[in-house]
């Protein structure tokens, strides 16, 4: 090593040994404190979940699809049961689409025979299609809409 920077290091570590700030930072001494553990399950922690701000729609076309009124009701049943409901029970009889709900067939008839229903009954056939027994108030005749309809 050259004499001069020897000299100039010597004369630094002097200077270190002799500031009491510098004697402290070279005393520090490190301890290491341990965690408590109140489980002896290990969790990892829950870290910041930033909620989603695409700049587009991964879909372009959402699948909702609003469903007619013709969609909902299929065709009318004619049988002789069904029939025989119409005369005793003011009840109209319908195939309805199996995903319709009880609200959407009632909103359905009232809107394409304007007809106020008492109440719906659905059931699920043997082949795999819904039945809906659809009651009319006392105020509607079930005869005459099924003559509307063309049914009788």
């Amino acid at each position: 090593m050259h004499k001069s920077k020897a000299k100039n290091l010597r004369i630094c570590l002097d200077h270190v040994e002799q500031s009491p700030q510098a004697r402290r930072a070279m005393k520090t001494i490190h301890v290491k404190h341990h965690k408590i553990r109140k489980s002896v399950h290990f969790h990892l922690p829950k870290t910041l979940r930033t909620k989603r701000k695409p700049r587009f729609p991964r879909k372009v076309v959402s699948n909702i699809k609003h469903k007619e009124d013709f969609d909902i009701i299929r065709y009318p049943v004619t049988t002789e049961s069904a029939m025989r409901k119409i005369e005793n029970l003011n009840t109209l009889v319908f195939i309805v689409d199996l995903h319709a709900s009880k609200p959407q067939i009632k909103r359905a008839l009232q809107r394409l025979y304007s007809v106020k229903c008492r109440d719906v009954n659905t059931l699920i056939t043997p082949k795999g299609q819904k039945k809906a027994y659809v009651r009319l108030n006392p105020e509607h005749e079930a005869i005459d809409i099924a003559n509307k309809i063309g049914m009788v």
